[in-house]
């Protein structure tokens, strides 16, 4: 029976998460050379467009509908059989169709996450067709993996409550991946790349903070207890996570930076992701303190060792965030909070920890072989890097003929 209330929390989370993805524009565009800003723009907003298609013709279908234990079945193509009823095995109380939307989001901010490994140096038609093909063979099976009926990670009883596997590993892996074979940005390593304009990014940050309780208490799919949960743990990771960047930077640095202190807040919500319906208050300021101190190990000390040029950190924060709190809930995960999850370590279960880690591995090595050969298929189709005249030139004007901070005449 549909219930009111359910329904409108869960189309209000959708439209949340939405709003993730024009903030994560603003996150990574503040990030980049003014000269690339709105290459930025438009990739991350044209992710909404082409994704929401996908997700509508054929993506839904492939991650939610009944199916094999890698794939969803082809029986709700075009949304076919997805209407105002509720689906039990989904969401008993919302139409099938608010589900739908809701989880629409999710798949279009994942691939948008990995515009932050490639920036700067990627044709725009190779990135829609990255998207599409990123999405349709690495996104919509990872997702059936943990979250639709019959997938085999679910079945396993891995826990992932909003998208730490599905969401931020998968796409951070991909990101690494991109990185690597796209190759260095010009002059990467010889002349500092600063970001053009913090405060785009200090506004990119508070619109993920805000969107991102869309992302994880709507993850209860109900106005209910385990909501307020999700969204009382998600507060307070993003708070240790920001606070604990800033310090990280005042005692090795001398100083805290605003950049620091945002990067350390979308850490702390990454790794809070898989664990906010199942984990306390006080779990979730450890997660969120570590949060900060293994990503900012990944990008401080990881990157510049091995040299690899992910742009704007999305493997560095997502990726590491997303394998800390997927295992986290390894740990911490109670039944006490959620009746329907598991016990983790600390409450007496350790074969919990041991599912996390087979879901984070297999995740990972997934996203890095198939991400691999689509880039690599792409490429020696159509190319996907720009030519180094147009690097120079930047993306705006190279790729879309128009400038943030220009007149044309």
């Amino acid at each position: 029976m549909i219930n009111a209330g359910d329904t409108a929390f869960v189309l209000l989370s959708a439209g949340l998460v939405m709003l993730m993805t024009p903030g994560l524009a603003f996150f990574y565009g503040g990030m980049v050379r003014r000269k690339n800003i709105l290459g930025v723009l438009m990739q991350c907003f044209t992710a909404l467009c082409v994704i929401t298609l996908q997700w509508v013709f054929f993506g839904y279908s492939l991650s939610f509908a009944p199916g094999t234990g890698f794939w969803g079945g082809l029986q709700w193509l075009g949304l076919n059989g997805v209407g105002l009823e509720p689906n039990a095995d989904y969401a008993g109380t919302i139409p099938h169709q608010a589900f739908m939307i809701y989880q629409a989001m999710f798949a279009i901010i994942t691939p948008a996450l990995i515009i932050g490994a490639f920036a700067e140096r990627m044709k725009f038609s190779a990135f829609l067709v990255f998207s599409i093909l990123w999405a349709t063979l690495v996104y919509n099976p990872v997702c059936h993996w943990v979250w639709g009926v019959g997938g085999w990670l679910r079945n396993l009883g891995v826990l992932d409550f909003a998208g730490g596997i599905v969401v931020h590993i998968n796409a951070g892996i991909a990101a690494l991946v991109t990185a690597l074979v796209i190759g260095k940005r010009k002059n990467f390593g010889h002349h500092p790349i600063p970001p053009h304009n913090l405060p785009f990014t200090a506004l990119g940050t508070g619109l993920l903070w805000f969107g991102w309780f869309g992302f994880n208490a709507g993850s209860a799919l109900a106005a209910n207890g385990l909501a307020v949960n999700a969204f009382v743990v998600t507060q307070i990771a993003a708070a240790a996570g920001g606070l604990s960047w800033a310090f990280i930077e005042w005692y090795l640095n001398g100083k805290p930076t605003i950049f620091g202190t945002v990067s350390g807040a979308v850490a702390g919500l990454a790794t809070i992701t898989p664990a906010a319906g199942f984990v306390g208050p006080i779990p979730a300021v450890v997660i969120g303190l570590f949060a900060s101190v293994f990503c900012y190990i990944a990008v401080a000390y990881i990157k510049p060792k091995l040299g690899y040029d992910d742009s704007l950190d999305a493997f560095g924060v997502h990726c590491i965030g997303g394998i800390f709190g997927s295992l986290a809930v390894g740990f911490f995960a109670s039944k006490a909070i959620n009746p329907a999850g598991a016990d983790g370590l600390f409450f007496g279960n350790a074969h919990q920890l041991k599912i996390q880690a087979i879901g984070v591995l297999a995740t990972a090595a997934y996203s890095f072989i198939a991400t691999f050969i689509i880039y690599k298929v792409i490429d020696a189709v159509i190319g996907v890097r720009v030519s180094e005249k147009e690097e120079s030139l930047g993306l705006d004007l190279a790729q879309h003929r128009e400038g943030a901070y220009t007149v044309l005449e």
